[in-house]
């Protein structure tokens, strides 16, 4: 199976809603109507602080998302690229979509001399997770949100 990955267009939207909205829902949770538009405003747009997105297609389909940022680190002078959003359609999934979409950032990231990249993702996440300790570094980092 061939994956081409490729920057979000505006012809995606959707597509993109469809996978984003798959994405939320794995994750149990859902944004309002305003936030859908908000972000793919903002996955379009120019400003260097907002998230690029990209779309995976296989013949032709869009099969999955990811989006991603660079962002300043106070440990390191390079910025750092946060990769937030990561969904392969179900039917997909461990054909090599999610790892086409990964290496996809991490081209970028070298691209945009940000060598480091990180991601977060929930424990209960173990498909994705077999890929993830094959082409990333898990870490003892735990996550805490303001209460």
């Amino acid at each position: 199976m061939s994956v081409l990955v490729r920057p979000l267009t505006r012809s995606d939207e959707a597509q993109w809603r469809r996978l984003w909205r798959d994405y939320l829902a794995f994750y149990e949770t859902e944004v309002p109507e305003e936030v859908y538009a908000a972000y793919f405003e903002r996955l379009l747009g120019n400003d260097p602080n907002d998230y690029i997105g990209l779309i995976a297609e296989v013949d032709g389909q869009p099969v999955g998302l990811t989006h991603y940022l660079f962002h300043r680190h106070g440990w390191k002078i390079e910025n750092v690229c946060y990769l937030q959003d990561l969904y392969a359609d179900p039917d997909v999934r461990g054909k090599g979509v999610g790892r086409a979409l990964i290496e996809a950032v991490y081209a970028a990231a070298d691209a945009a001399g940000a060598p480091s990249v990180y991601w977060l993702t929930q424990d209960f996440n173990a498909e994705a997770r077999k890929l993830y300790d094959r082409i990333g570094q898990v870490t003892p980092f735990i996550k805490y949100t303001r209460a």
